[in-house]
Parts: structure tokens; sequence; C-alpha cells
């Protein structure tokens, strides 16, 4: 058993670490973080882990030290208390924004602010276990990406890989109101979300600089909230820059994450569920990616489909953890979805 912290554990992220880790049969949760709820029990925050634990949350200044450290801390002020942090475990899994772009000016770019740890960056590997599990195997620091950006990133990789696509690419990324987070404001009340389409990003969605760099494509990416409380779907639409055939596209995306334990590709003429459709990924760690390819126009639209509060965060932040340690990238997270929900 290693000893794990959460900072931010009160919130949506961290209510799904608690439960991810309470279960985890190597992970033991010493510090669940609150400032504002310090000395309340976790599961009157988090009332699906009734039964599961008596622990209560507890303030970061009496937080214990940790083997490792999940901070699901709000974007801006997890640069600010990383130093305090690094001195209480030995690895740190950042879940929010500020050490994902490796580029301090982009950082201040989509995030309005300049970043105050600008020498640390090199030192966070990204949380991507599809593409870094090799830097993941010693790493002490690591930057989970944001959700809808793995789920885009996952999507258009192969094809940017194979050099298949024109520079540039558009992402349609639609999010339910989790997404948001427990503290989201007017905006997120049930009267004002319901039976909306909100487009809340019309261009330049803060997610496209992490696609972008992990790409190398250029990206323009808008976003849309939906109804639905978890689960995030993007659709990447490019221009092909030769001729290919479904076939080859099928085999090029399984050739990429036929090996992948928690990536499945989505390539069925029929039935309801022929594209990644996050209703059925509620509670898992999988992403769905398949495509459409439009041969006459040469363009092709990549989808991707995740729970954003577990692929798109906890769960792809314990799957890090588990490459960390060395043990099966499943541990903890064999959850699969549920059909009906």
């Amino acid at each position: 058993m290693i000893r794990a912290g959460i900072v931010g554990a009160s919130g949506y992220i961290g209510g799904e670490l608690c439960r991810i880790v309470l279960g985890h049969p190597h992970l033991e949760l010493v510090a669940p973080v609150s400032r504002g709820r310090a000395g309340k029990r976790v599961d009157g925050a988090h009332p699906n882990l009734r039964g599961l634990t008596d622990l209560t949350f507890v303030d970061p200044d009496d937080a214990p030290d940790c083997d490792v450290l999940f901070l699901a801390t709000p974007h801006r002020e997890t640069m600010r208390m990383v130093a305090h942090w690094t001195s209480q475990a030995d690895c740190l899994v950042d879940l929010s924004a500020d050490f994902r772009l490796r580029d301090p000016a982009a950082y201040e770019r989509y995030y309005g602010t300049p970043h105050t740890a600008p020498e640390l960056l090199p030192e966070f590997v990204p949380g991507q276990p599809e593409r870094y599990r090799k830097e993941l195997a010693d790493a002490a620091r690591i930057s989970v990406p944001g959700c809808m950006a793995t789920a885009a990133i996952l999507a258009l990789h192969p094809l940017a890989a194979a050099g298949l696509v024109d520079d540039r690419v558009a992402v349609d990324g639609r999010i339910g109101s989790s997404g948001s987070g427990s503290g989201a404001g007017p905006m997120n009340l049930h009267a004002e979300r319901s039976g909306a389409l909100r487009v809340f990003a019309p261009v330049g969605h803060r997610h496209e600089a992490e696609v972008a760099q992990a790409t190398g494509l250029t990206v323009s990416m808008s976003a849309t909230g939906v109804e639905a409380v978890r689960g995030a779907q993007v659709l990447c639409r490019a221009s092909l820059v030769a001729d290919i055939r479904e076939a080859d596209l099928r085999r090029l995306y399984r050739d990429h994450y036929g090996t992948e334990p928690f990536v499945r590709v989505v390539a069925q003429r029929r039935g309801l569920y022929r594209l990644p459709e996050p209703k059925i990924l509620s509670g898992s760690n999988f992403c769905d990616v398949g495509f459409s390819l439009d041969a006459d126009r040469g363009q092709v639209v990549a989808v991707a489909a995740l729970d954003n509060l577990v692929k798109g965060a906890a769960g792809n932040a314990v799957q890090c953890v588990n490459i960390r340690q060395g043990w099966p990238e499943g541990l903890g997270l064999e959850f699969p979805g549920l059909h009906p929900l």
C-alpha cells in the first residue's frame, strides 16, 4: 500500500478520486484535503461513498506526508502552492491546467494571468498514458490533460502522426454540467441549464492549446454545454491530404490503439452506437474513438467520447500512477460503464 492524498477532495473531480482510491487495492487514502470542509465527513460531500469510509476532510496545514498527492485544485491556484505540496509527497499528479502547457506565454494567453512558476514546467510529464507511458514510469511530476483535450488528442493523433490531414483542424466539443465543477456560478443553475445547448466558447476554447501542443496541428476549438451531467464528446473536422479508404482509416486507428487498455475503436455500420457516445461511458475510464469519412469532399470527422470526470480527469490520473508504480494499468479502474442509463 502507498499513502495517497487528494487536495481539493470535496469537489467533483476530488470525489471521483476518493471513490477510485478507496477501491484501489494498493492505494490508501490518508489525506482528503479541503480547507472549506475540514473536520467534516467525506461522505457528507460525496454521499455515494456512504458506508465505504469514515474519513473526514483535513485542512491543508494539517495534511500528512504522502507517497502520491493528487492536486484537484483550481487553475491558477496550483502553481501558487506547488512548492508547498512538493515537500509533502514523492509524486505530484496535477489535474489543473497550470502545468499542461510548456510555453508560459500560451498559458498567459489562455488563462489570463502570467505563469508564476515557469521554471517548473519542464519537470511535469504529460499525463497521457497512450503517448508517454515510458516517461510516466519514473515521473515525479505529472500533469493530467483536460477532458475535452484528452478526447481530441486521442481522436486526432493517429491522423496527425500519419501525416494524413491538413495542418488546420476544427474541434467542436460538447460537455456536461459537471465540467464546470461543484462551485459553478449562476449560468449552471438548473433553471438556466436545463434544456439548453449553451455555446460558452464559440472560438478559442482553452483546450485548443493542449491539442495543438500534443498533435502539432493548428487547432480551432469551440465548446457547447449540453444538458447531461457527465460526459464529453468531440468532433474533429479535418481535410485529408491524400485519398484513403475507410478500411485503411479503420486499420490506422486499430494499429494505434489495439493494445491500449482504455481506448476502444468504434467502427460499426449499424446500431444506435455507431460513433462514440459518452452516455455509455459514465463512470468508466474508457475513451471511445471513431470517425466518419467523406471521401467525395476529402474530409474526415474524428469523434471521441469519455466521462469527463474519469478518463477526462480522476481515472486518467490513477492510470498514470499505476504506470509509475509498475502496477497493471487497470487497477481500480475496472468499472465498464452502464447501459441503459
